[in-house]
């Protein structure tokens, strides 16, 4: 025994690599024989998940359906009633001397607007002026043609020849008056000064005039002015080729605009443009308001809330149970006894009693939390 055990330890201190590699041949051979343990499979924690300990203490509410009626919103801008508004020309060139209102300015029918001198004027006056010259000249040889030829002095050609040119001349001053006329002017007071006047009663929303400036003729200059009746007003919305089968003609709309907060104005659809707009791909939807305090101005923005005749079943929840977070709608959503679910769902229009209509991701009778703002206050953002 003795000596065996001091053939090793020599063996040992000779031979070490040896023993070594002994050592790693009988380490594999055992790994072949022993199996390794198997590996635990990796837990999987879902983050939109949430566990409570007391879910008695967080008031639940449960989806229901109602009857209602469809709600879309769009923008929109007011503009005036184009059946309701008049641009104003001047029919004669000139220049401006004498410009009596401005952009914005409230005018009564036949208010002057401005004063022109025109040149266009002073020549249809001055034709008119000849006219009426010529006129007194024809009617005197006709009344001396009468008498000669009473006396048998003249041949009945000659009377009638008379007569003939006191109807030219007549006619020539009807129509010379009639110019002077269509041009502002009164031919009773002869002037070069046409005082443009307005048309309708209403308020200038536009201008494309300023004082001492040239007026050109018709043909190639803008309107000088826009009147505006606006008492009635337009609400214009764009809506998306999607939506255009929600709104039909004879919808109530909701109109809100940031100026006044949050007062609203009723108005009904009565135009659906047939053209759809190819670089938005929406149509305009045109609502009528009535604005006989003067309220709604051209150019606001407005935000239009279409209200369908037609009720639709549509889930509701509370108001509260909905939380906005990263762009998106949120609801705890009931999982068990003590487990919630953070699910994405696509709100839309409020309904009656604090409800809000819920278009995807609840369903009917499921349970939510009544307050999501509360519970992720209290626990999902302590998770």
């Amino acid at each position: 025994m003795k000596m065996g055990w001091s053939w090793t330890k020599l063996a040992i201190r000779i031979f070490p690599q040896a023993v070594l590699v002994a050592a790693l041949m009988c380490a594999t051979s055992c790994s072949k024989e022993t199996p390794a343990a198997a590996s635990k499979a990796p837990v999987t924690v879902d983050p939109d998940v949430f566990s409570v300990e007391h879910p008695e203490l967080f008031k639940r509410a449960t989806a229901e359906t109602r009857e209602l009626p469809t709600e879309l919103t769009a923008n929109g801008t007011v503009t005036p009633d184009v059946n309701r508004t008049i641009h104003v020309t001047s029919l004669g060139g000139g220049r401006v001397v004498d410009l009596k209102v401005r952009l914005g300015d409230s005018v009564k029918k036949g208010q002057t607007l401005l004063v022109i001198s025109s040149p266009d004027l002073a020549a249809a006056m001055s034709d008119y002026q000849k006219a009426v010259a010529d006129e007194v000249l024809s009617r005197k040889a006709l009344e001396r043609a009468q008498l000669l030829y009473d006396k048998g002095a003249i041949a009945a050609k000659d009377l009638e020849a008379a007569q003939d040119l006191e109807d030219k001349a007549k006619v020539d001053v009807a129509t010379a008056e009639q110019h002077v006329r269509v041009l502002g002017a009164d031919p009773a007071h002869p002037s070069p000064l046409i005082d443009l006047r307005a048309p309708v009663a209403g308020t200038i929303v536009e201008q494309n005039v300023s004082g001492f400036e040239g007026v050109k003729s018709l043909d190639n200059t803008p309107n000088l002015f826009t009147i505006a009746d606006l008492n009635e007003v337009w609400v214009v919305s764009d809506v998306f080729e999607n939506d255009l089968g929600e709104v039909h003609l004879g919808d109530s709309a909701e109109i809100r605009l940031g100026a006044f907060g949050d007062r609203a104005f009723r108005g009904s659809v009565v135009d659906i443009s047939r053209v759809l707009d190819p670089n938005t791909r929406s149509a305009k939807v045109r609502i009528v308001l009535p604005n006989g305090d003067g309220a709604l101005r051209p150019g606001m923005f407005a935000v239009a809330k279409f209200r369908s005749r037609k009720n639709t079943e549509r889930v509701v929840v509370p108001a509260t149970a909905i939380m906005r977070l990263h762009d998106k709608d949120w609801v705890f959503r009931k999982e068990g006894d003590k487990n919630f679910r953070r699910v994405v769902v696509q709100a839309d229009g409020l309904a009656p009693d604090g409800m809000q209509e819920i278009r995807e991701g609840v369903k009917p009778g499921e349970e939510v939390v009544a307050n999501a703002l509360e519970f992720s206050t209290e626990v999902a953002e302590k998770k």
